[in-house]
């Protein structure tokens, strides 16, 4: 770790992230073969046989039992040597569960050494939260959700500070959770970019229904104080009295007059935000994009039919959408016109006021700011959970962009991530998700989409108790037996989806899956069915301890995906400061790891 000139915290130097990374990839490049299996070919292709030296019953012992440190290394003495023997040379099985689990240890960022603590960074970062408002979270969201916009949006208004700006551009801003919160709680001018229009289409419908809980949060929030004080009273009943008298006197008179140095909390909730849906000139293609980018985020999406703007109070959004006028049939002169007459209708607005625009926009690593924003300015760009390529285009664009400062970025659905080596050689003439720096380029390394499905895995949550779906995914490897053993159908573009939860049987499970593959269920008998699932019912612990281990390499591969990113920074010669950050509680959100950097 050193210390560049000013306060932040230590970094991991460029030569340190390198050399963490390398031996990780030493390290997985002999784990690949388990890591690409998938677990519904678990029987169809005898998985087990093929990768594991020990019996499931061995190895689900092994994964339960506390880590022990290995012989030769006591007190944690591990070194890269010490995980050579954990697969066969020669067959590449796993053939040493006990070291296998170690290594997964080991090679975690924690003892990598190259995470920095948030609370050494907030510290750093210094700031006093003037500009918060006290605004709860959770009276708007869920506790996932709450956790996650709390801590990161601290962390974006400290960050904003020490660069001292005031502009926030937040990528694949979604619902808009973060993007409001940093406006209202931190006074912060942000602009949320997302590439559906389903958040716009549906503002209108959010306010109607937002106008009577914001206002009563308002009136609740407003009151709040005054009863924190009131608790802290004198119990004397005539003291009592006169306090809340002088209570019920302030806060009448607070409804009217302010003085200049308190505000109350709607003060700082903008008396108009605008909400513009920047849409390309482009054709075709960039509806292509669109769909492309709608189907990374379709897990997503499917929650997100209503509006951006969650907290945003009653009649607060202008919606200027393709419905109210036709843009195709204004002049260019006219268009000028509209657009300069927004900007200065903004630009009217209060010094003070916060402001948040939600923006329609495709985002990929060549997209000019600049297009979408008309008052670009020295700014942080943020991603909660920006799904696949996108988190790793937020770095590019932040390389790239003189004009944005600042970028903390955490990632998700890495199982979209595209790879340059993956089913493609030699390719170079487009920019792919992984990998981002020169030494896993150089290495042509591919992790393959099953073994970036396996770094979605949540290792904290399974390890506090909560199960994999074990019968679902039994349930889907004996189907595959039979698809491949009757249909001879090995790969095919139709899913199966989510059949289980609405079977009342594995045998009603099967003949719904069939006919949603297409495939004639009519010349397979009941008594067929049936047969395969009485011959693989006693493998279950096969499919239970293949999916505990990959969940114990989960993490590894994740590892990988964030130290690509990291040392990418890293190569980049105008960076000041970058590190890896682990913002939230993995239980409540596995992916919690941000990737920040500052530039000089």
């Amino acid at each position: 770790m050193w210390r560049p000139p000013g306060s932040l915290p230590p970094q991991p130097a460029a030569g340190e992230a390198a050399a963490a990374l390398r031996r990780l990839a030493a390290f997985l490049r002999r784990a690949l073969p388990l890591c690409r299996a998938h677990a519904t070919q678990l029987y169809a292709r005898g998985l087990w046989q093929r990768l594991v030296a020990a019996p499931p019953d061995a190895v689900l012992r092994a994964l339960r039992r506390p880590l022990r440190e290995p012989s030769g290394a006591a007190g944690g003495a591990w070194d890269d040597d010490t995980f050579s023997n954990v697969f066969c040379e020669n067959s590449k099985k796993l053939i040493n569960v006990d070291l296998f689990a170690l290594a997964a240890e080991y090679y975690s960022l924690s003892h990598l050494g190259v995470c920095t603590p948030l609370e050494e960074l907030l510290k750093a970062l210094g700031g006093d939260n003037q500009g918060s408002t006290g605004i709860k979270t959770d009276e708007f969201m869920n506790n996932k959700k709450s956790h996650e916009v709390q801590v990161m949006s601290e962390l974006v208004d400290k960050i904003a500070n020490y660069c001292g700006i005031k502009q926030v551009i937040d990528i694949g801003s979604g619902k808009g959770y973060l993007s409001s919160f940093l406006s209202m709680q931190y006074n912060l001018k942000v602009y949320g970019i997302d590439s559906s229009n389903t958040n716009t289409n549906g503002a209108h419908e959010r306010n109607r229904k937002l106008k009577k809980h914001w206002r009563a949060y308002q009136s609740r929030a407003r009151a709040n104080p005054e009863s924190q004080r009131l608790e802290k009273a004198n119990d004397s009943p005539v003291q009592n009295e006169i306090k809340c008298k002088a209570v019920n006197d302030r806060t009448l008179n607070n409804s009217c007059l302010q003085s200049q140095d308190q505000r109350t909390t709607q003060d700082l909730i903008p008396s108009c935000v605008f909400t513009e849906v920047a849409t390309s000139e482009t054709s075709k293609q960039t509806e292509i994009d669109l769909v492309a980018q709608a189907q990374c985020n379709e897990s997503k999406l499917s929650e997100e039919a209503l509006a951006i703007l969650d907290v945003l109070p009653a009649n607060a959004v202008e919606i200027f959408s393709s419905s109210q006028c036709n843009s195709g049939e204004l002049c260019e002169e006219e268009k000028a016109k509209r657009k300069m007459a927004s900007i200065k209708a903004k630009a009217s607005k209060s010094s003070e006021s916060n402001l948040y625009f939600p923006l329609t926009s495709h985002i990929t690593a060549e997209t000019e700011l600049g297009d979408i924003i008309a008052d670009l300015e020295d700014c942080i760009m943020v991603g909660l959970h920006t799904c696949g390529d996108l988190a790793a285009n937020t770095l590019r664009i932040f390389t790239a962009k003189p004009e944005i400062k600042a970028v903390c970025s955490v990632g998700c659905c890495y199982h979209l991530l595209s790879e340059q080596y993956e089913n493609q050689e030699d390719c170079t003439e487009e920019v792919w998700g992984f990998p981002m720096c020169q030494y896993l380029k150089d290495k042509g390394w591919c992790c393959g989409r099953n073994a970036r499905m396996s770094a979605c895995l949540a290792l904290e949550r399974i390890a506090v108790g909560q199960m994999l779906p074990t019968d679902s995914l039994f349930y889907r490897a004996v189907l595959q037996v039979i698809i491949e053993e009757i249909y001879g159908v090995t790969k095919s573009e139709r899913h199966v989806g989510k059949i289980f939860s609405k079977s009342s049987s594995f045998l009603d499970y099967v003949r719904k899956s069939l006919k949603k593959m297409e495939l004639d269920d009519s010349k397979l008998p009941d008594s067929c069915i049936m047969d395969y699932y009485e011959k693989y019912k006693h493998r279950m612990n096969e499919l239970e301890a293949f999916n505990m281990l990959k969940v114990v390499l989960a993490p590894c591969i994740e590892v990988l995906i964030l130290l690509d990113r990291l040392c990418y920074l890293k190569e980049q010669d105008n960076i000041a400061w970058s590190g890896l950050v682990k913002l939230f509680d993995p239980v409540k959100s596995p992916r919690c790891y941000a990737v920040i950097a500052l530039k000089k």
